[in-house]
């Protein structure tokens, strides 16, 4: 269809723009002004090309942006049964994969739920969410974004479950283990010890020193997974590791049984002079926070070690590796 208004508007201005002795007398002379087509868009050419045969057409720019700026490629997803596996560590994507992965009675260490719509509580999600609640469970509520770069692009249905490849042990099979090896316990309680290194470093050096087994609580502690299992040198593949609920009721369990825990802290015994015999429960506690302060009440014995220089604390796994070693020449002694 033709464009009348512009073929009107091309006539008026060169009308105008011719004087009554017919010479042309429009000015040209403006640099700054620039030639625009009835779209909008700039010719590219002069300004005298305006209405000439030659006037060049709108060109595109080789650099122009795409319309969507923050345009992502989509990932390839893939079935929501398979599952992203990692040493020491596996994690389960999809709600039928963690449905039968949570009734199969495997260790779970948290359970990972997408927290941006909360009517997914109250859908399909409502029984994986509730059978995570009654089996008292880790959750974390993440964002969509998080989850994706948790799964690493297996589509996850807004849940996914992280389990370790090494199952863990009930506080029962250790002093189970210490009794068929003749042996009075000897337990490391690791006390909100967060970083997998000082984790992975504890158990390695608890498994030289001949410890029967370590505690570590299900929150605010690290989990066994591939960053522990590479600085424990494989130590945590061996070890009996138990993850308990309630650290301090556990702690009140085992003295009954005879075990004496024994607490690092600043403002204790020194650690040299400190008798280690019978069952020993060593606690360890984070290297921010130390010990927190239920644990430290429940513990019968305080040690520490002495400080000489400027620096006022020892790295959580070294201080763990001196005490365990002070308990092993004790017993060392005694045979």
């Amino acid at each position: 269809m033709e464009n009348k208004n512009y073929k009107r508007n091309y006539n008026r201005s060169a009308s105008s723009a011719s004087n009554k002795d017919g010479k042309d007398r429009r000015d040209f002379s403006a640099k700054d002004s620039r030639s625009k087509d009835f779209r909008g868009k700039d010719f590219g050419g002069k300004s005298e090309n305006r209405f000439s045969r030659n006037a060049k057409p709108y060109q595109k720019r080789e650099d122009s942006r795409p319309l969507r700026r923050n345009y992502e490629k989509p990932v390839e997803h893939y079935r929501p049964t398979e599952t992203v596996e990692d040493e020491g560590m596996e994690l389960v994507c999809g709600r039928n994969a963690v449905t039968e992965l949570m009734q199969s009675g495997k260790s779970i260490d948290c359970v990972y739920f997408v927290n941006d719509n909360e009517n997914a509580k109250r859908g399909p999600l409502a029984k994986i969410f509730a059978m995570a609640k009654d089996q008292k469970l880790v959750i974390r509520e993440v964002s969509t974004a998080k989850l994706d770069e948790i799964c690493g692009g297996v589509y996850h249905q807004g849940v996914a479950a992280k389990c370790s490849a090494t199952e863990y042990v009930a506080v029962s099979d250790i002093l189970a283990y210490a009794k068929e090896k003749g042996e009075q316990p000897f337990i490391v309680v690791a006390d909100g010890i967060e970083d997998p290194h000082n984790l992975g470093a504890i158990i390695r050096t608890a498994e030289a020193c001949g410890a029967h087994g370590i505690i570590i609580p299900k929150r605010r502690s690290a989990t066994v997974n591939a960053t522990v299992y590479r600085t424990s040198a494989g130590a945590a593949g061996v070890m009996r590791i138990a993850r308990v609920t309630n650290l301090v009721a556990e702690m009140k369990e085992l003295k009954e049984q005879g075990i004496w825990f024994y607490c690092a802290d600043m403002d204790g015994q020194r650690w040299d002079k400190t008798n280690y015999s019978g069952g020993v429960g060593l606690v360890i506690g984070a290297e921010g926070d130390g010990v927190s302060r239920l644990v430290k009440e429940t513990c019968d014995v305080t040690v520490s070690l002495p400080m000489c220089g400027q620096i006022n604390s020892l790295n959580a796994s070294v201080a763990a590796g001196i005490l365990m070693y002070e308990v092993l020449r004790g017993r060392l002694n005694q045979a």
